[in-house]
């Protein structure tokens, strides 16, 4: 077990996560759909910059939609949208959304 400690210890200063900033960013989005950009950069542990430009990113390809309400920006998730990687290509955002956040991402409602 001591070698086992060692090596998760050696593996944890490498700094990398199965997520890419991208799905970070549109999970805290799924989670607070009215969070400021400055709050959402906070979680995910990015610049206020990167955060815009992450989340121009997922706009353009449709994975969500910004409304302005007021001050305040909201966000409208598209969960039908597909994984980018073509390993994944075939798999919709919205089992990652269902698998990390406890937010309804679409589809009927139960009842």
């Amino acid at each position: 077990m001591a070698g086992m400690a060692s090596t998760g210890e050696r593996e944890s200063t490498r700094n990398w996560t199965f997520l890419t900033n991208h799905a970070h960013v549109l999970l805290a989005i799924a989670r607070n759909p009215t969070a400021r950009l400055r709050d959402v950069a906070d979680e995910v542990g990015v610049t206020e910059r990167a955060a815009q430009a992450i989340v121009a990113d997922l706009e353009a390809g449709g994975y969500l939609h910004r409304t302005r309400v007021g001050r305040r920006n909201e966000y409208t998730l598209n969960p039908a949208g597909r994984f980018r990687h073509p390993a994944e290509a075939d798999r919709q955002v919205g089992d990652l959304l269902a698998l990390f956040t406890e937010v309804p991402v679409g589809g009927a409602a139960d009842g």
